[in-house]
């Protein structure tokens, strides 16, 4: 098992954010977090990435309780890309991703040969190889998600979680990013674990879902079974059609706005 939580509960001062939460994710799976805004989507993220702690529960990674990672062990093990990076320092693209070796590296915090490698490896399988000289800056929002995504791969983790990374981008570039992590879980069998607001990439990338409401378990599995009106719309208490998608056996999820509504009330 890659991630195992068991009675997970975290609290804001008195507040709880996350309650008796107890899942599992398999390694080697794309697995998806989805639910409406404050259900507790990212605080879960940044617990199993050792950034918040658990008030209670357990929480295991790779079948050992994350108390029992160094940090530097934690790095190796577990890639954690956040939903807002800065991008405003004076870096190069080659220089942000060497940045995922620093686990690995010395006291003086030189790269090798080898992390110059793995790092230029990480470029050419995010298509960002071309940009390696470019600074951070200069790019477009979807290519610096690309950097950061390659930043991730250079730490070798064996599971990666990321945060919303398709919420800033354009159609193309969500779609780039969500082929590129299938890929990745494909290719090199990392597995992972993403917070997304968009259900319909959602069903068609993920192998499971886990859906939240105020910091509950509304559901959990494939998308065929989370995804259904009933579940949908008490969790985002709108009204939404949901069918077979075109494209295959994979759930379709369309929101209803209120002039239809009234549209077929009036009918």
């Amino acid at each position: 098992m890659a991630i195992d939580v068991k009675n997970l509960n975290f609290f804001y001062g008195n507040i709880p954010a996350l309650k008796d939460l107890t899942f599992s994710v398999s390694k080697g799976d794309f697995f998806i977090i989805i639910g409406p805004n404050g259900s507790g989507k990212t605080t879960l993220m940044k617990v199993m990435a050792g950034i918040f702690k658990a008030k209670t529960g357990r929480l295991k990674i790779l079948n050992r309780t994350l108390e029992k990672y160094t940090r530097k062990d934690l790095a190796q093990t577990m890639a954690f890309v956040p939903q807002m990076m800065p991008v405003d320092f004076p870096f190069s693209v080659l220089e942000v991703v060497l940045m995922g070796r620093s686990p690995y590296m010395g006291m003086l915090g030189v790269e090798q040969a080898e992390d110059l490698k793995i790092a230029e490896q990480a470029l050419a399988f995010t298509g960002v190889g071309h940009l390696a000289h470019r600074k951070l800056d200069q790019l477009s929002g979807g290519e610096q998600q690309r950097v950061f995504v390659a930043r991730a791969i250079c730490q070798e983790p064996e599971i990666i979680l990321l945060d919303e990374p398709t919420a800033s981008l354009d159609l193309a570039h969500q779609i780039r990013l969500m082929d590129l992590m299938e890929k990745l879980k494909n290719e090199t069998g990392i597995t992972v674990v993403m917070v997304s607001h968009d259900v319909n990439l959602a069903a068609m990338y993920c192998d499971r879902l886990l859906l939240l409401k105020n910091g509950e378990m509304v559901c959990l599995g494939p998308p065929d079974e989370v995804l259904t009106f009933q579940t949908l719309e008490a969790a985002y208490g709108c009204t939404l059609l949901v069918d077979e998608s075109p494209l295959g056996n994979v759930p379709r999820i369309t929101p209803v706005p209120q002039k239809y509504l009234d549209h077929l009330q009036k009918g």
